[in-house]
């Protein structure tokens, strides 16, 4: 199943974004939100961020390799979104304004999601017709 080796991959990032948060919080001496302290503010988003696009590009991943799409087309979501994810995290560390990073990470993320949903919709519709 090539979407559970993505999967993995992913888990072991998002250990590593937990780790930072944990690191940073304990730094800080901060239980709750950021304290104000800005590296503690920026692992958050980066984490917070991964937490809110992953699962669900992880879930059209599997529902498009479930319905037998192309090998080919499964993987390049694996690495876009492993692509994303690295953007995103290199753009926010490096500065909390607008970055590349940050831009190319939601541009590949919004991409991932809505070519993702409309080849289910059209999967479904093909069907439906036939």
């Amino acid at each position: 199943m090539i979407t559970g080796f993505y999967a993995g991959l992913l888990g072991a990032w998002l250990i590593f974004l937990l780790l930072s948060v944990v690191r940073q919080r304990l730094k800080h001496k901060v239980g709750l939100s950021h304290g104000g302290k800005k590296e503690l503010l920026k692992s958050i988003r980066i984490h917070g961020n991964f937490i809110e696009t992953v699962p669900y590009i992880l879930l059209l991943m599997l529902l498009l390799e479930s319905l037998e799409f192309a090998p080919w087309l499964i993987h390049t979501y694996g690495i876009l979104l492993i692509l994303s994810r690295l953007f995103h995290w290199n753009g926010i560390s490096k500065s909390t304004a607008m970055s590349f990073g940050r831009k190319a990470g939601t541009i590949i993320v919004v991409f991932l999601i809505g070519f993702g949903s409309l080849l289910l919709v059209a999967d479904f519709g093909f069907k439906m017709l036939n």
